[in-house]
């Protein structure tokens, strides 16, 4: 059995998006702080697929190395707020003074689309998740972007939650009821902004390759659904008109991508990205699984790990992980940007930092000081 992640059941404050006046950061000599701070004109953020690779608004190659911020896939179902944790420009600034130039935000597609009651979500266990979905919802993801465009920093939305059975757990593969609508929605109202990547589901698991394509009646413990597959998905996005680069994890929590490229869906815009999840004890943690199954993917898509970590609260694996990755040219994404104090996480959940103020965690030393190395020798370029 896979473990997974422990997610926070307890109630914190409730925060939203302020924009905040954050001073510029300096760090090892990189200005870091919100886009134009100096008075120069910044042009905005674009990430696009050229072959194998990510490239920028000047077509040159980029990888996307930064943070999971969890909370928002949870928070707002649970019925006490929409961020875990401070979602302002100072907490912004303790990401990029990782020199981080990527985000992926978890999210819930029942708090997006404004989809639950007190009533009908045992989730919330007595709590009313009202005031924090819908507009509420939505309004804060679209300002938390804006504000990590501000810093320079490419947003990865994910679908992470599902108005589904097991729907805050780890559900099979999204659902056929809600996925799609939110997908359309969401690509409606990102469709401009090409600073942004979508990522259509978050692990599947348990099903096989011809439902992550084209999707089948699943099991959880909570009951069965219809899902949806990934075809679908990719459908809705792009008839909402958005071009921008779809993100799509293979089997076993997005840790199998062995027949990815063979069930790959149709995409009028040729802009699919391979989405990769690895941890110490995930199925795929081994130069040898890599170099199988990775590998011979990255000579023809781009690939993101958008999720890699440990659950032992040590660095020996993330640091095997991110060299290997380096050489590969391959992007990566730690889990996860959530503190140990305040907060119920641990390094074993796992978590990058010890505060918002961004000390790492046991965890995240390996990420912090490896980004630092980058940036150090001038590996690090910019995303314009």
């Amino acid at each position: 059995m896979v473990p997974r992640r422990i997610r926070p059941l307890r109630a914190c404050t409730r925060t939203l998006v302020a924009f905040a006046a954050a001073g510029v950061l300096s760090f090892q000599g990189l200005a870091l702080g919100p886009a134009g701070a100096s008075g120069k004109a910044v042009p905005d953020i674009a990430i696009s697929v050229k072959g194998n690779r990510l490239v920028d608004a000047l077509g040159k190659s980029v990888r996307l190395l930064g943070v999971n911020r969890s909370g928002t896939e949870y928070a707002c179902e649970q019925g006490w707020g929409i961020f875990d944790g401070p979602s302002d420009a100072e907490s912004i600034a303790a990401i990029a003074a990782w020199h981080v130039n990527a985000v992926r935000i978890p999210l819930n597609e029942g708090c997006w689309l404004g989809e639950y009651t007190t009533a009908d979500d045992p989730a919330a266990d007595g709590a009313d998740p009202t005031p924090f979905e819908g507009a509420a919802y939505r309004s804060a993801i679209v300002s938390y972007v804006a504000l990590l465009h501000r810093y320079r920093m490419v947003a990865i939305l994910c679908l992470s939650a599902l108005d589904a059975p097991d729907g805050l757990g780890v559900p099979p593969m999204a659902d056929a009821t809600y996925s799609a609508t939110f997908w359309s929605s969401v690509a409606k109202t990102f469709r401009t902004d090409r600073g942004v990547l979508f990522d259509l589901y978050n692990e599947p698991n348990g099903i096989s390759w011809s439902c992550w394509l084209d999707g089948c009646q699943v099991q959880t413990p909570d009951g069965p659904y219809q899902s949806v597959g990934m075809q679908a998905l990719v459908t809705a996005v792009r008839k909402a008109g958005a071009a921008q680069p779809i993100m799509l994890g293979g089997l076993g929590y997005a840790g199998d991508d062995s027949q990815w490229a063979a069930h790959l869906p149709r995409d009028p815009a040729k802009s699919l990205v391979v989405s990769f999840h690895t941890y110490n004890s995930t199925s795929c943690s081994t130069p040898t699984c890599w170099d199988r199954t990775i590998v011979p993917l990255a000579r023809d898509y781009p690939v993101v790990t958008g999720e890699v970590g440990e659950y032992d609260c040590s660095t020996g694996f993330t640091d095997r992980y991110l060299s290997f990755a380096d050489a590969k040219g391959i992007s990566y994404l730690g889990w996860a940007w959530d503190a140990i104090a305040p907060g119920s996480w641990s390094c074993t959940t796992p978590a990058l930092i010890t505060d918002y103020a961004g000390d790492p965690s046991p965890e995240g030393a390996a990420l912090h000081s490896h980004l630092a190395e980058l940036a150090a020798r001038k590996e690090l370029p910019p995303i314009v």
